[in-house]
């Protein structure tokens, strides 16, 4: 009984001592004793997709560390690092370095929240991190370079160590061609993006030239010659907006200004004071008869200026309405009373 105490406060202190966090399922340290024989009896084939996953960036370099290459070479993690102490000489920083705890938990953290299940060499490499039983290190992991791995199967001395080490060199080798094609192709897309950006700044200077060229509205409601979509909007604008009434005081209408009087809203009463003519007569006539009905009122003199009521608004307008826009013009809104102006009529 006291030795088999004295057995179990060994194992204890041995675990405690030991980096990786420790399995006390008996189960599953069965299950990884018994996947480590089978990779070594050549059970398990390993693929080239396998291996590379075991690469990782550390440092910014691409690395193995220790475990999984004890995984690969099929021996335990305190034999493979033995083997490097004792040649040390042939390991310099650039062949391997020791990572950091910081390091060392940013890995743990990573392999602990990978969805690869199905991958058999990754369910090895887990379980052999959870359990000490499998050549567990009571010292923080070393990492190992393209160099450092090379010169592994010098040191580790046995033919399976060399087998693999030529399969590692050709998945490294493998992985920097895909690294360099992939950097053609970033270097193309960098210059597609580049063109694309320079494409997208000459459209951005040639449409701010042609605002700064078109005919624009300006606040002041002028209208600059050529404007004659501005304009006719505007006044549209105006005539949509009315509640109650629309008058026009102008020597000169057409059809163009009946059809724009059409726009106004359902009760809106409309009035056009002008001198006729028989087209106006007829164009007015025949469209009263599809329309709401526009008033005709006979201006019994020649107006030179041409006015538009909106509601209880006066606007003063600087060209005939059908007109507007056609030559450099205003429309004004005015303070004095709409009554005002029609009283003077």
């Amino acid at each position: 009984m006291a030795k088999k105490i004295k057995a179990q406060k060994s194992s204890k202190k041995k675990v405690n001592e030991d980096v990786h966090e420790p399995v006390t399922n008996r189960d599953q340290s069965e299950e990884v004793v018994a996947k480590r024989d089978h990779l070594e009896k050549g059970e398990i084939s390993l693929t080239q997709h396998d291996i590379e996953s075991l690469i990782r960036t550390i440092r910014g370099q691409k690395v193995m560390v220790d475990f999984d290459l004890a995984m690969l070479y099929g021996v335990k993690n305190k034999r493979l690092n033995e083997q490097v102490k004792r040649n040390i000489k042939r390991f310099p920083d650039d062949f391997m370095f020791q990572l950091t705890k910081e390091e060392w938990n940013t890995l743990r953290s990573q392999i602990a929240t990978t969805k690869s299940s199905v991958n058999q060499a990754d369910n090895i490499l887990k379980s052999q991190i959870a359990t000490s039983s499998w050549g567990g290190t009571r010292k923080l992991p070393y990492a190992f370079t393209r160099n450092g791995i090379g010169m592994l199967s010098s040191v580790l001395g046995s033919d399976t160590a060399v087998e693999m080490n030529i399969r590692i060199m050709r998945v490294f080798t493998a992985a920097h061609q895909i690294m360099e094609n992939n950097a053609i192709l970033f270097k193309k897309v960098l210059h597609l993006e580049q063109h694309q950006i320079e494409t997208d700044e000459k459209i951005d200077h040639l449409i701010a030239k042609m605002d700064e060229n078109s005919p624009k509205f300006l606040p002041e409601h002028i209208f600059q010659t050529g404007c004659v979509w501005d304009a006719w909007s505007y006044v549209s604008d105006l005539v949509r907006k009315a509640d109650q009434r629309i008058i026009l005081i102008d020597n000169f209408v057409d059809d163009r200004v009946l059809s724009l009087f059409s726009k106004r809203r359902d009760g809106v009463n409309a009035t056009i004071h002008t001198r006729y003519t028989e087209q106006f007569l007829t164009d007015l006539e025949k469209h009263n008869e599809q329309y709401p009905a526009i008033e005709f009122i006979q201006l019994r003199h020649k107006n030179h200026d041409r006015f538009l009521i909106i509601d209880d608004t006066a606007y003063l307008l600087g060209a005939s309405l059908k007109d507007m826009g056609v030559g450099l013009c205003a429309i004004t809104p005015l303070s004095t009373s709409p009554e005002t102006i029609l009283g003077m009529l």
